[in-house]
């Protein structure tokens, strides 16, 4: 058997969901393995010792961060030029990444942070997502009539925050938004990478991503 990359990721993981969209759109071929974070396998600490997902183990080096893994995939193959995006799109990611995502928490896990006042983080997430809509207003995409790496990047994110309360999301006045949303809900891309696998055994045989 030929010796194809080791992904191992979680379904709901809006980090893995991001590495999955880079992975399908390249088309390279990997061996998914699904794990249980509450009950994760000694294979998968092997390979990434801070037990988080994605994991990517090449033949010689282990990519652990969602966005190395995504730029690594588009580097083997990018038939719809997702990486041809201006610089501005990296601002964006660090931005999601960083500060959105902290507000994200806060308002999704605010029982964890009994110290902070939930409408605030709320609003802090909300300014970031007003700017997407603004940027988006006469555009399907973030950067014109096609997607980028930045929004495959940012989608699974906004979708994890609108999910907290997707009556609540639905009725703010960020129609543009939820209109750049829901296409990537209704896409074939993430129907496809949000495809339900077994959760891996040693002991079955291998579930090919790409193949």
């Amino acid at each position: 058997m030929d010796n194809y990359p080791i992904f191992w990721t979680f379904r709901r993981c809006p980090y893995a969901i991001r590495a999955r969209l880079a992975l399908a759109s390249s088309s390279v071929k990997v061996e998914l393995r699904e794990v249980l974070l509450r009950d994760k396998p000694e294979a998968f600490l092997q390979t990434s010792p801070s037990g988080t997902v994605p994991a990517l183990r090449l033949p010689d080096k282990v990519i652990d961060e969602s966005l190395e893994i995504m730029v690594w995939a588009l580097q083997q193959n990018d038939p719809q030029r997702l990486s041809d995006m201006p610089s501005e799109g990296w601002d964006l990611i660090s931005a999601n990444d960083g500060p959105f995502k902290t507000a994200l928490d806060h308002t999704k896990y605010a029982t964890r942070y009994p110290d902070l006042d939930f409408n605030e983080e709320r609003k802090k997430a909300m300014g970031y997502l007003l700017d997407l809509n603004e940027r988006l207003v006469g555009r399907a995409w973030l950067f014109g009539d096609r997607p980028t790496l930045a929004d495959l990047a940012l989608l699974p994110f906004v979708r994890q925050f609108a999910h907290i309360d997707r009556a609540w999301f639905d009725a703010q006045k960020w129609p543009s938004l939820i209109a750049w949303l829901d296409q990537f809900l209704n896409s074939e891309a993430f129907l496809l990478v949000m495809k339900k696998y077994a959760t891996w055994s040693e002991d079955e045989a291998p579930i090919w991503f790409n193949g």
